[in-house]
Formats: C-alpha cells, sequence, structure tokens
C-alpha cells in the first residue's frame, strides 16, 4: 500500500482534499503538506503483522481529522469529526437517573 494513495483516496472517500487539510503531525510535532507527502510516497505492507506506520499520525481539518486505527498490525486511516451537539436538553434528574450510570 502507498501511504500517499491511500490518503488522497481517504480525503476522496470523506468528501475532503487536500486543501481542508490544515495540519499534519502527531503528539510532538507536525510537518508541512508538502514535506507529509515526499515522505508517504512509500509503499508499506497495511496487512497483518508489525504496524509501520507512526500509529499517532493525524491530518487535521477544521472540524475532522483522519487517524491511524491498527488491529492486530493491519492499518489503516479513520474519519473522526466533531460530533453535532443534540438540540435537546434534559435536567440533571433525567441524566442522573438514565445517562451517566445505569444506562449500560
Amino acid at each position: 500500500m502507498n501511504l500517499l494513495q491511500e490518503t488522497t483516496d481517504m480525503l476522496t472517500a470523506c468528501g475532503k482534499t487536500w486543501d481542508d487539510v490544515l495540519w499534519i503531525g502527531d503528539a510532538e510535532s507536525t510537518t508541512s503538506i508538502e514535506d507529509f507527502k515526499i515522505l508517504a510516497d512509500r509503499t508499506y505492507d497495511n496487512g497483518y503483522g508489525s504496524q509501520e506506520v507512526n500509529p499517532d499520525l493525524k491530518v487535521v481539518g477544521k472540524d475532522w481529522w483522519l487517524e491511524r486505527f491498527e488491529y492486530d498490525g493491519a492499518e489503516c486511516w479513520v474519519y473522526k469529526a466533531y460530533p453535532a451537539k443534540p438540540s435537546k436538553q434534559e435536567d440533571y434528574a433525567f441524566w442522573k437517573q438514565q445517562r451517566i450510570i445505569g444506562h449500560f
């Protein structure tokens, strides 16, 4: 799998383009989009086995991001977006009784 192509394909599948990307990085630092494209234009094994792409890598937009997902060494991008705030608000008693503890 080519990481650059995988990233481009994921952006397209989510209705995004490279123009929507604000930054790319991990918990420690960022890199430019141009440098990421150069570095990511590499083939890696995304199948089962050891994870090859930085698991903390994020591609971040205004209200969304891509993050790495791994299961038993198989890896890919996952799209995340901020949840929409529900318009309905309940009072303390409702939340105390049904939503915080005992809802499961």
